[in-house]
């Protein structure tokens, strides 16, 4: 279910693997309406994805769960906040990926994280008081394509 409001649209979807369609579309319609840049919104959008996918996959565990996402453009940024009620993990503190070593001979995963770091200008996180996790991740509207 999508509720629009003047500054912000949210989203709340089950924590399932077979809804994150619905979740990239909010966030694409989303960006596009604030004005983002192709490019920036695919980045966006990449970084949404594998972020709830982490909470799905790691975060819920198979188990029954949603996730609440709030998308709005501030002060020349584009915000999506991920909202989850699982045990606390914080993105933010995982480190880098060794990109030195070749791709096959890494061990498979940990690339989610550094992905999402590479398609956003900002990641926060924050343990919530009632329990459950906050990520927000942010891209500059006028940053232009390959700007770093």
């Amino acid at each position: 279910m999508v509720v629009s409001g003047a500054a912000t649209r949210t989203l709340r979807i089950p924590a399932e693997v077979a809804r994150m369609g619905e979740l990239r579309a909010f966030v694409r319609s989303s960006a596009d309406a604030a004005g983002l840049a192709p490019a920036a919104v695919a980045d966006l959008v990449q970084a949404v994805d594998e972020a709830a996918t982490n909470i799905i996959v790691h975060g819920y565990e198979g188990t029954a769960g949603e996730i609440l996402a709030h998308a709005r453009r501030r002060n020349g940024r584009m915000e999506v906040r991920l909202i989850d009620w699982c045990r606390p993990f914080d993105p933010t503190a995982v480190p880098e990926p060794d990109l030195s070593i070749p791709p096959l001979e890494r061990k498979p995963g940990g690339m989610g994280v550094h992905l999402m770091r590479a398609g956003a200008d900002a990641v926060h996180h924050r343990v919530r008081p009632d329990g459950g996790n906050e990520l927000t991740i942010v891209r500059v509207i006028d940053r232009q394509p390959g700007e770093d």
